[in-house]
C-alpha cells in the first residue's frame, strides 16, 4: 500500500505492515513511528519472502540465509525472520536433511557420499548429515536405484549391461565394490527370469 505524506508518496508498506500499525487516512506520523513502520516493514517483507521460498519444499537455514542475502535484505532481518521461522517450527535443519535424504531414497537413491555431499552443499551442519547419513544403506539404495535402469537394458551381452548400469551407479556415487556386487545380481535375477 502507498503512503503518501503530505500529498506525496513517501513510501511503500505490506498491507500487514499497515493494519499492525493501524493506520488511517489523514493520520499525522512523527519521524519515530515513519521508523518504526519502515523497520517493521522491512521485516515483513524478508519474512514473507522466506515463507515464499518455503512454499516449493523445505529448506535448510543456510539456504534461506543465502536466498534472503540475494534478494538484498540486511542482516539483522534475515536473523530475526531466521528466528521466526525456527519458532514457527518452519526451519529445521535435522527435520530437512531427514527429508532430503528420504526424498532421495524415494525418488532418486544416491550412495551415502553423494547424499552427504548434497546436504553439505545445502549447508546442513556436518553432526546432523553423519546422523541421517547413517541409516542409509548403500547395497540396498544401489540395488532399487540400478533395479529399474536394468529393466530397461535390452542387451543380452554382460559386458554391455556391467558397462551401462555400472557408469549409472558410478553417478549415482557409489563405489566400486557396491557396483559390481549389484551388476552381478541384476545379471543373475535377470537370467532366471530368463529361464
Amino acid at each position: 500500500m502507498s503512503v503518501f505524506l503530505d500529498g506525496k508518496f513517501a513510501f511503500s508498506l505490506t498491507e500487514e505492515t499497515v493494519l499492525k500499525g493501524d493506520l488511517q487516512i489523514g493520520q499525522e506520523l512523527s519521524e519515530h513511528q515513519i521508523e518504526t513502520l519502515t523497520k517493521s516493514d522491512r521485516f515483513q517483507r524478508c519474512l514473507d519472502a522466506a515463507r515464499q521460498y518455503l512454499s516449493y519444499r523445505p529448506r535448510s537455514e543456510a539456504e534461506i540465509r543465502q536466498r534472503l542475502q540475494q534478494r538484498s535484505f540486511d542482516g539483522e532481518d534475515i536473523e530475526r525472520v531466521i528466528g521466526r521461522l525456527k519458532e514457527q517450527g518452519l526451519v529445521d535443519d535435522t527435520t530437512f536433511a531427514q527429508f532430503w535424504a528420504e526424498n532421495r531414497e524415494a525418488f532418486s537413491p544416491r550412495s551415502q557420499r553423494l547424499t552427504r555431499l548434497e546436504l553439505r552443499q545445502k549447508g546442513v551442519d556436518s553432526d546432523i548429515i553423519a546422523q541421517v547419513v547413517a541409516t542409509l544403506d548403500d547395497e540396498e539404495s544401489a540395488y532399487r536405484a540400478a533395479l529399474s535402469k536394468a529393466r530397461r537394458l535390452s542387451t543380452t551381452d554382460y559386458e554391455v549391461f556391467r558397462r551401462r548400469l555400472g557408469d549409472y551407479l558410478r553417478r549415482r556415487g557409489f563405489g566400486y565394490e557396491v557396483i559390481n556386487s549389484t551388476v552381478a545380481q541384476l545379471w543373475r535375477e535377470r537370467e532366471v527370469e530368463r529361464g
